[in-house]
């Protein structure tokens, strides 16, 4: 089958494998000499590790601490903070202090009620408000940034602004919720450890493990199993798995098995960021605004781990798709004694977005302007700075695709029919909402060219078959197939005669993580043109190798420490709306129709498109109403999915989408980042439909049944 236009859906790489449950994920591989590991983790937030005391372990089960692990004891990701086996402090419940390998898992698990650690315990900080109110004590501010104008230019227009208004916003956690719980593979060899699992970046985890294992980069290989979801929560997470049964397996020489259930999982894997954001706005007589200054505190957990970076994305995204006059941000990450926070769709963004849209929505009522007409008076357009001192270059389709959805969903009828409804029915309440976002495509600033330096390879063999040798992880994402349409569109082959081997570190060159909206555009593009070179040198019946090196597109250059100059290289961007009814008596709220326009760049297969579609808005929608995790004490409450609450068939309702074409130069066919887009409106749109029924405002996500009580008895006591 050769492709016409390249945007036609075609049968993914992996369907038949995934559709008939012959796809073998980690937990299902079975290799000689394999024993199991479970964890010893701390059952306190803080404290010092006065000793350990094992049970007689039965012949042929050991104990793996950090005495064993060969090189320094720290998971190799930014900073060394983040010990693989804990052997003086522990800084969150379920920090790993050391494991039990044995062949069944079931004695396993006995022994580890046995093992008897003491601890000298030390005053936690739970919660990110108490980081905030410890703010300058040594040791809490993981990261911090700051940008924008100065403080006396802004205070100097509050003083002659007409009010002032400061409003603060709270989001919480969200757990990923990947079908496929974490799970590594570590396989002892005398000349070389392979560690395999589920995965979204190879060479991160290499990079871990050399550190870890003290050795050279030939004596350790990662392999990506087939992987049942990330989300981001394999991207760094699984780097410290990797070296647990890694040191395990050096150490016992065996292989060593590690996979945790679903409430291991929810408990001690990283979540996204808890984030509190301040706003200060100056407005003048007519509503219109002066100034901004914005404050983000995100909650980074035990250890640092992603945190600095996430903060830098959230930052970027403060003033969401609007020109701001006299802008200011600054931003910390605080360090608690709850379990590490790290990458999670979106990666910082969906914190600002849920804040932006709120402030901006609050902010229209005190104009008595519309929301969304509100909010296009401030959009930014071609030509226009970003925040950071950088400029957006390419055509920006907005105003369009905003245009294009009121008609859709016939927004101000709508409008005017629920506000009918709503005088007619005590009960229920209808609403409808909008939100405007963008997604930064690729790495902050000059990390593509400084840190990443990414790599393709494609191999022809001799009866005209050509591989791509690149180290990006399908996940469920679809890009097996969309980036082998971009090879096989490019060379005029069938499709099928392109093929993409399941990545290992052994065979493919590092071309990056498969994070921040980049794979497709960024090694898409990489690999367009490899083919290009390929066909212009195609010997048929002769092997053939190509390779292609990232080159940097010329833009105002990036400097981390002032937070200036071109943020990404480009853009995509999206128009949400949500119909929801709200029930007064319980608190619960129903989503009615969901309408959501796109732009990125090209769509590289249209079926794919729409499953990012449907299931990004899925997650952005539960994380603005649904999906509530909490704390108690530094404890994580919900252990199971059921706990936990995330949409299920019955939550989610049929959404009406379009995507706009609006090519790219530097992507393949014109292709830009759409995997995290497609999760970041959902929120505040839901937030704005709830509140446009209850005539009402909010200041957090997720808006439960319980937060919508609240505030419904608040305001029948003000009114009585």
């Amino acid at each position: 089958m050769k492709l016409k236009d390249i945007s036609t859906s075609v049968p993914k790489k992996d369907h038949k494998g995934k559709v008939s449950g012959q796809l073998a994920y980690i937990s299902d591989v079975k290799v000689e000499n394999m024993v199991y590991g479970v964890l010893v983790r701390s059952p306190i937030a803080y404290g010092k590790i006065l000793s350990i005391h094992l049970p007689n372990l039965p012949e042929g089960y050991e104990a793996v601490g950090a005495e064993h692990i060969p090189g320094p004891n720290y998971v190799k990701i930014i900073q060394e903070d983040q010990p693989i086996f804990a052997n003086e402090w522990v800084n969150y419940i379920g920090e790993p202090i050391l494991m039990l390998v044995g062949e069944d898992l079931d004695t396993l698990y006995s022994l580890l009620n046995e093992v008897k650690v003491e601890f000298e315990k030390h005053q936690a900080i739970y919660t990110l408000e108490d980081a905030i109110q410890q703010k300058s004590s040594s040791g809490v501010v993981m990261a911090n940034y700051e940008f924008g104008e100065s403080l006396e230019n802004i205070s100097a227009i509050e003083q002659g602004a007409h009010k002032i208004i400061e409003e603060k916003y709270d989001t919480g956690y969200q757990e990923h919720i990947y079908l496929e719980p974490q799970g590594m593979l570590a396989i002892y060899k005398d000349d070389e450890i392979v560690v395999q699992g589920s995965m979204q970046c190879l060479y991160y985890i290499k990079n871990a493990l050399i550190s870890a294992l003290a050795c050279g980069d030939d004596e350790v290989r990662v392999v990506q199993s087939p992987t049942g979801g990330g989300f981001g929560g394999k991207e760094d997470f699984p780097s410290m798995m990797a070296c647990h049964v890694a040191v395990a397996a050096k150490a016992v020489k065996k292989s060593v098995m590690l996979v945790f259930d679903r409430s291991e999982d929810m408990v001690v894997t990283t979540k996204r960021h808890p984030a509190k954001l301040h706003y200060r706005t100056a407005l003048d007589k007519e509503g219109n605004i002066l100034s901004m200054c914005v404050d983000i505190f995100l909650d980074g957990g035990a250890n640092a781990g992603l945190s600095s970076v996430v903060l830098q994305r959230a930052l970027i995204n403060s003033a969401g798709v609007y020109k701001i006059p006299h802008f200011h941000a600054k931003g910390y990450v605080l360090k608690t004694n709850t379990v590490p926070n790290g990458a999670f769709r979106g990666f910082g963004a969906p914190q600002s977005f849920a804040g932006i849209e709120s402030h901006i929505g609050h902010l229209s009522k005190l104009a008595n302007i519309e929301p969304l007409d509100y909010k296009r008076k401030y959009l930014v357009k071609q030509g226009d700075p970003t925040i950071t001192k950088g400029k957006f270059r390419d055509p920006i389709l907005v105003e369009d695709m905003i245009e294009d959805l009121l008609n859709t969903s016939k927004y101000q009828k709508k409008k005017e029919e629920f506000h009918r409804y709503n005088q007619q029915n005590h009960r229920y309440k209808k609403g409808i909402g909008t939100s405007l976002f963008l997604h930064g495509c690729g790495f902050t600033g000059s990390g593509e060219r400084d840190h990443i330096k990414a790599t393709v390879k494609l191999v022809k063999s001799k009866d005209d078959k050509v591989m791509l040798k690149i180290s990006n992880s399908d996940m469920g994402q679809g890009i097996y197939t969309t980036l082998s349409k971009i090879v096989a569109k490019e060379l005029d082959l069938p499709f099928d005669r392109v093929i993409y081997p399941i990545p290992d570190t052994k065979e493919v060159p590092d071309s990056g993580p498969t994070v921040a909206s980049r794979t497709t555009m960024i090694v898409g593009k990489l690999l367009e043109r490899a083919a290009q070179k390929l066909k212009a040198h195609w010997q048929t019946g002769v092997e053939q190798e190509v390779v292609e090196n990232y080159v940097h597109r010329e833009m105002i250059p990036w400097d981390e420490k002032t937070f200036t100059g071109d943020a990404y290289p480009a853009y995509s961007w999206g128009v949400n709306i949500v119909e929801v009814e709200v029930d007064r008596l319980t608190g619960n709220v129903k989503l009615g129709k969901v309408y959501a326009n796109y732009e990125v760049g090209k769509v590289i297969d249209d079926r794919i498109m729409k499953g990012q579609i449907d299931g990004g808005l899925a997650q952005g929608l539960a994380y603005g109403y649904l999906e509530k995790m909490t704390t108690h004490q530094g404890r994580i409450q919900q252990k199971s999915i059921s706990d936990y609450g995330p949409p299920t068939s019955l939550d989610v309702v049929p959404i009406e989408s379009k995507v706009f074409d609006n090519p790219y130069a530097d992507g393949p066919y014109g292709a830009k980042g759409a995997g995290e887009l497609t999760l970041i409106g959902g929120a505040p749109a839901v937030q704005a439909a709830i509140e446009d029924a209850l005539q009402t405002s909010f200041q957090q996500i997720p808006i439960t049944p319980e937060v919508i009580m609240e505030s419904l008895w608040m305001k029948e006591g003000e009114e009585g």
